[in-house]
């Protein structure tokens, strides 16, 4: 958690903590807003005063869950290497910390999913952040001549598709002994060798013959 500017932030954040300390016992979906209370020792009208909701809950939470995750991403964009490099570590150094989390505490990482799918509303602006962050790293590789013949959105849609098992902490739950360092950097470079393949030879398309 980060530290307080004020006597409503240190306040906020002990709510987290006791929020989170319910997630922990009883999972994402099953707790209410009194039940945040009572485990606060205040009343809901008192609470009210510090999250008017349990999506405003849900959205400062996911504020903390995914700061350093933003902290990763935009000190990445500003930096100067190689954009083979920066795409790779783009995902490298995120699939660590969700990893990290995970091995962490393995039940709590998977509430926090549940969480994260009941407001989705109020953290898709985060997951969109995210691309927009990816967005610019893969412009500049288009800049230096990957991806020839595609529109930036259709580029985004492709890698997001392709790098779900290293990004999409769901799916990672199921291929966390899949989704190393290793094997992400060689999806990384099939997908940029792939396509800076000789644009002349992948124009030559094999003629279909489809049985009547």
């Amino acid at each position: 958690m980060p530290r307080p500017e004020t006597d409503i932030d240190a306040k906020r954040i002990e709510i987290m903590e006791v929020a989170d300390k319910i997630i922990r016992e009883r999972g994402a979906i099953s707790f209410t807003m009194t039940d945040l209370a009572a485990a606060a020792n205040m009343s809901q009208s008192n609470l009210y005063r510090f999250f008017d909701s349990k999506d405003a809950l849900a959205e400062a939470m996911a504020g903390e869950w995914f700061s350093d995750l933003h902290k990763i991403m935009e000190d990445l964009v500003q930096t100067d290497m190689p954009v083979e490099e920066k795409l790779y570590l783009f995902f490298a150094k995120r699939l660590v910390l969700k990893r990290a989390r995970y091995d962490e505490d393995p039940e709590l990482f998977e509430s926090y999913m549940e969480l994260g799918d009941e407001h989705f509303e109020v953290i898709k602006g985060y997951v969109d952040l995210a691309d927009h962050y990816m967005a610019s790293i893969l412009a500049e590789a288009m800049e230096n001549g990957y991806f020839e013949g595609l529109e930036l959105d259709a580029v985004v849609s492709l890698v997001n598709t392709m790098m779900q098992p290293f990004c999409n902490p769901k799916l990672m739950m199921q291929m966390m002994h899949l989704a190393t360092e290793e094997r992400l950097r060689l999806v990384i470079s099939t997908i940029l060798n792939g396509m800076r393949a000789d644009r002349d030879q992948a124009a030559v398309k094999p003629e279909l013959h489809i049985a009547g």
